[in-house]
């Protein structure tokens, strides 16, 4: 489903990014205004896929929320301390049509942008929020019965998750969009899927969206599971994603289901039929800093971890730059990107920008380029463009102690990727905060009796070996503080 077997996905904040595009010609700009030499250089740089996020029609209703919010707003002027309100033109999430925002030159600037894409071998994926609407989408209006009503009672006693909203057949009292861990998005409203309408009317909206783009990003993808459903709303639904995947998947086989997702519950949405899961539990426990429980991720079947979209940042999460050391962030980025899998840049990610947009802005805080970012992404996606490392096969490898009584092998993850033809790539991160020692036996190394030479894609070093003692006792390495190699093993 996902060609190559680890192909590579780049996130773009496209009202940003058609923010800037519009101050530097001097009018707003559309999507037939991104130049072509932008897809140029992406498909150059290896990726397969191009997540153009927030492109949906939105509304009055959810911008004003967004814009009065308080407690939002004070997380705006954080980042935009010169923050107006043109800055907020409300979540990319409170939608209210699946048709390309007027602004964004509407469905048929999508259709080209789409071919130009196309025509450079990228895939588009777009945005697909199941668990909720904006306030003023016209279904409020048409079908009220949609959506997840509640009491004059519930409303006085909980009025962080329900509002009163007014439509054509009188006051209502409806539910906020939520995760049930928090208080509801004031901006939404909750979808009811004990509805066998609406279930069909939000199947009908993904075959639609089929016919626009190759795939698409579910929004919190698990609350619409029927156990966390009812769970949350007191409210039984059947199964929605078996069915609703199986229908589009009969019009294009190909198109692509990604889900975020947290709660391991990635399994239980890949069983489902989603090919690429959220991978938040590595990224977890790279932040973490501890080897061990980084090693044990990668210990899983790999009918799991090739549907797992491996990231360390998105428009959810804190920048990489603000979260790691640099040469933490370096390690923590070899771990990522050369593990099996869909490999999930950010925009922003590669010029170590360390400060996060919220999904209701439109515009980037200047902030300078951090050169050894870009030199290091640099190298890491030429590296990444290799045949083996996108299309080989995998594995983990165990380390051993260098010595007796040297117990840092512990802190070693080791991968090996292999090529129809005999190639050889060997991933080696030790990540902790010290030098650390070890061995590494080789199983696919013949005894030859002849030399092996490693040469590190990565960096300028190159290793001589004899074959034997790269299979007993195995590879030696000595590394400092989070180091790392990619070798090709010749």
């Amino acid at each position: 489903m996902m060609k190559p077997r680890s192909p590579l996905l780049y996130q773009i904040n496209t009202r940003a990014w058609l923010r800037e595009l519009s101050s530097e010609l001097g009018r707003p700009a559309t999507l037939d205004d991104i130049p072509d030499r932008e897809w140029v250089e992406l498909a150059k740089a290896g990726f397969d896929w191009i997540w153009l996020l927030g492109v949906w029609q939105t509304g009055a209703a959810g911008q004003r929320v967004s814009r009065e919010n308080p407690e939002w707003r004070h997380e705006y002027e954080a980042t935009l301390p010169d923050l107006t309100d043109e800055d907020i033109p409300g979540s990319c999430f409170a939608i209210t049509g699946y048709h390309v925002h007027d602004d964004l030159g509407g469905d048929a600037a999508l259709a080209r942008l789409r071919e130009r894409m196309r025509k450079r071998g990228l895939r588009l994926l777009l945005d697909f929020v199941p668990n909720h609407m904006a306030p003023d989408h016209p279904w409020i209006a048409e079908h009220p019965d949609y959506f997840i009503g509640g009491t004059e009672e519930q409303l006085a006693n909980e009025p962080q998750n329900l509002t009163r909203v007014i439509t054509p057949t009188g006051s209502r009292v409806m539910a906020y969009g939520r995760d049930p861990y928090f208080s509801g998005w004031p901006d939404t409203l909750q979808l009811n899927y004990g509805n066998a309408g609406l279930r069909e009317a939000m199947t009908q909206t993904l075959l639609r969206l089929a016919g626009m783009c190759d795939g698409v990003r579910c929004d919190m993808a698990m609350l619409i599971l029927p156990e966390v459903f009812e769970r949350t709303w007191h409210i039984a639904m059947p199964p929605f994603w078996p069915e609703a995947i199986a229908r589009v998947k009969e019009k294009s086989s190909d198109f692509l289901f990604m889900a975020e997702v947290y709660w391991d519950l990635e399994w239980t949405l890949q069983q489902q039929g989603f090919d690429a899961t959220y991978d938040k539990r590595l990224y977890d426990r790279l932040r973490e800093q501890h080897a061990a429980s980084v090693r044990n991720h990668f210990r899983a079947g790999l009918d799991f971890q090739d549907k797992l979209a491996r990231f360390l940042e998105n428009h959810d999460e804190p920048r990489a730059a603000a979260t790691f050391a640099p040469e933490v962030h370096e390690a923590a980025a070899v771990l990522t990107f050369f593990s099996p899998g869909l490999r999930f840049f950010h925009q922003g990610q590669f010029e170590g920008r360390r400060l996060r947009l919220s999904p209701h802005l439109n515009r980037w805080p200047v902030e300078p380029v951090d050169t050894r970012a870009v030199e290091f992404y640099h190298r890491v996606l030429d590296v990444l463009c290799d045949p083996v490392l996108r299309d080989g096969d995998w594995q983990l490898l165990e380390a051993t102690s260098a010595w007796a009584g040297n117990w840092t092998d512990d802190c070693f993850v080791v991968f090996h990727w292999s090529g129809s033809n005999g190639q050889h790539r060997l991933v080696t991160v030790n990540y902790a905060p010290h030098q650390s020692q070890c061995h590494v036996p080789l199983p696919f190394v013949e005894r030859l009796g002849k030399t092996i030479r490693l040469r590190d894609w990565l960096s300028d070093a190159c290793y001589d070996r004899l074959d034997h003692e790269l299979v007993e006792p195995g590879l030696y390495l000595d590394v400092p503080a989070w180091g790392y190699h990619v070798f090709e093993l010749r």
